[in-house]
């Protein structure tokens, strides 16, 4: 694999390129969870055409200049979080302060990074900037980006986002916005929205229509602490990339019935099958109760008509459904049963369980976050690379969350688009298991990968 060290600039701020409202505005009780104060990491790969040759260093000053434009229209990300003297709330204060931006080249090129480009990318530490402590928030900018130019002419886009102004689209539309400016768009396609009211805790808050596996937490129950995923340090731990193409999803989709084979999704299908291998890789007790955690955006999604969410909102509108079983009833019943709770689950997010899980994290605010026992949490970031995202002529061709910062994001499964050898769309899975668990993992995935 090729190895490289990316010659950066001194970091600078970017700060709106006109003058913006100074004034202090509130987030969502979505965006105030604890468990979301830290810096999201994501890098997009794109490549220019063949025949064009850029100036080094002149990529990079584009983007910085369309990055200015962008934050006048998304001047809270030019700010600073602050927190409140009472109830641990965070605010932002509109400074307009700017944003971090480093400048780099590297002395490779797109096709040195691998063909395909696909997880783990090489020395992806060398695609993104300083954050400093990624779990310190408060009083720092609220993004980090790294423009890196390559030798061929493309270029890397690395960025470390603050989870609490942004979840995964709204960081997409905001980087879309800076593609805007970049080709000469003068506003942004997608004007922005804030409206972080959208997701405001209700006065007295109700919690009677939670997901079912959240009451064991609000009752204080099963956290006890010593799940060995938590207890194992990051030494001692390792990461495996698995791929699964149309021949690997086939044979999976052969373990259901045909109803089920037809109207499962491929995010559903991996996750309850990945779940139940890593279940038994970590040895847990049979009548001991684990979990799966997963995403679930509430973009698109109407009731009575009416969105849910306002076009252009970038903020978090993600909730986590939860299914809670004993290892037994996992391991031991058909995989469909796994499948059944979990899209039980997925219908069971209705309005007034929406509600019921905002007030939720607003009560969650004033204590630790709840304990993550024996809890596997999946993520499905397809979208990132499946967007057809264009600065001038270079064009996106591999995006995702890398394996680098915050420690307790790599806890989480993300799947990822990509292509395989043979050019064919497929999804590729990260998994973080101590080392012993993960010889155990791929044993159990052997057996179901088999015809």
């Amino acid at each position: 694999m090729v190895t490289f060290t990316a010659r950066r600039s001194e970091p600078e701020l970017v700060r709106p390129a006109r003058p913006t409202p100074r004034e202090t505005k509130a987030l969502s009780d979505l965006d105030d969870q604890r468990s979301l104060r830290f810096y999201e990491s994501i890098v997009g790969f794109f490549r220019s055409p063949p025949s064009e040759s850029v100036k080094p260093g002149k990529v990079a000053k584009g983007i910085k200049a369309a990055v200015a434009a962008a934050l006048v229209y998304y001047y809270p990300m030019a700010g600073r979080l602050r927190k409140l003297p009472e109830g641990n709330k965070l605010v932002v204060d509109c400074t307009g302060e700017g944003v971090m931006f480093v400048e780099a080249m590297a002395d490779v090129r797109l096709e040195d990074l691998g063909q395909p480009l696909v997880p783990p990318y090489p020395c992806v530490e060398e695609f993104l900037g300083d954050a400093g402590d990624t779990r310190d928030v408060v009083a720092k900018p609220l993004l980090f980006l790294q423009v890196t130019q390559l030798k061929c002419g493309g270029f890397v886009i690395g960025l470390h986002m603050c989870h609490c102004i942004a979840d995964g689209f709204g960081i997409l539309q905001f980087i879309k916005s800076i593609a805007d400016f970049a080709c000469g768009e003068l506003i942004p396609t997608t004007l922005p929205v804030w409206k972080r009211d959208t997701f405001r805790a209700r006065m007295p808050p109700s919690i009677t229509h939670v997901y079912p596996a959240y009451k064991t937490f609000i009752h204080g129950l099963d956290c006890t602490g010593d799940d060995v995923m938590l207890l194992t340090s990051p030494e001692s731990m390792e990461v495996q990339y698995l791929f699964f193409g149309p021949k690997e999803i086939a044979i999976l989709r052969s373990h259901l019935s045909e109803h089920l084979s037809k109207s499962t999704t491929t995010f559903e299908l991996l996750t309850t099958v990945m779940w139940r291998c890593r279940t038994l890789a970590l040895g847990y007790g049979s009548s001991q109760k684990v979990r799966i955690m997963f995403t679930l955006n509430t973009r698109g999604r109407s009731i009575n008509g009416e969105s849910v969410v306002p076009r252009g909102y970038y903020g978090n509108a993600h909730f986590s459904p939860m299914v809670e079983i004993t290892v037994n009833e996992l391991v031991t019943k058909p995989l469909e049963h796994g499948l059944e709770l979990i899209h039980k689950v997925k219908v069971g997010t209705t309005n007034d369980c929406m509600k019921s899980m905002v007030d939720l994290m607003a009560l969650w605010r004033e204590r630790s976050p709840f304990g993550m026992d024996r809890t596997y949490e999946v993520s499905d970031t397809k979208w990132v690379g499946g967007n057809a995202l264009k600065f001038g002529r270079a064009e996106l061709v591999a995006a995702g969350t890398p394996h680098a910062g915050d420690f307790t994001s790599k806890l989480i499964s993300y799947h990822t688009k990509c292509k395989n050898k043979d050019g064919e769309d497929s999804t590729v899975v990260s998994i973080l298991l101590p080392k012993l668990a993960m010889v155990k993992f791929m044993e159990e995935m052997a057996i179901w990968l088999k015809k």
